[in-house]
């Protein structure tokens, strides 16, 4: 298994891609990134911009001959939006890319409005359904059914986690439960 982790939360830059590889899978999970538009009032900074456009470009390189494609939520950090900001990942840059490599989605359970819209808009916009593989299992890949998006009750909202397994190997990408929450970490460790 190879692994390569493409954006975490690096000067400012949000999003956690990454890219795992193996045997004949090219897994691209949750190609997104964001830069905070104005905090505080204020833009990012050039160097911000800079590395964000670097992160957008690389994981627009991967999509292009990945096999899969995971978004464990629909926050703009994780998925490409049809209405991107100018540091988002939009849609219209990997759309002749969504056709071939299957799908894998975070349902629309304990999601906002605004999370379900923007599903249905990207769904819509790639002309493809956006398929819910919470509690699924297909070859090397398995899929969390809906995990609180951090600390259970407090923060609203819920993600779907990602396993790939190689052989004894085995990758988790536990996308923003920031392991606050009891539940995810058991299923983590089971």
């Amino acid at each position: 298994m190879r692994i390569k982790i493409i954006g975490t939360e690096s000067l400012g830059v949000r999003g956690i891609c990454c890219v795992i590889e193996t045997g004949d899978r090219k897994i691209v999970i949750d190609p997104g990134v964001a830069l905070g538009y104005q905090r505080f009032g204020l833009l990012p900074h050039p160097f911000q911009v800079a590395v964000g456009e670097r992160i957008r470009l690389e994981i627009i390189e991967h999509i292009k001959d990945s096999t899969d494609i995971v978004i464990s939520h629909f926050h703009g950090d994780h998925c490409p939006l049809v209405k991107a900001n100018p540091y988002q990942l939009a849609a219209s840059k990997v759309k002749p890319f969504f056709y071939m490599p299957r799908l894998w989605c975070k349902g629309t359970q304990g999601l906002s409005a605004a999370m379900i819209k923007r599903c249905d808009n990207l769904s819509r916009f790639m002309g493809r359904e956006l398929p819910n593989a919470e509690g699924k299992e297909m070859g090397p890949l398995s899929f969390s059914p809906s995990v609180p998006h951090g600390e259970g009750e407090k923060i609203p909202g819920t993600v779907m986690m990602t396993c790939v397994r190689d052989g004894k190997e085995v990758f988790v990408h536990a996308s923003d439960i920031q392991l606050l929450d009891n539940g995810p970490v058991s299923h983590i460790l089971d």
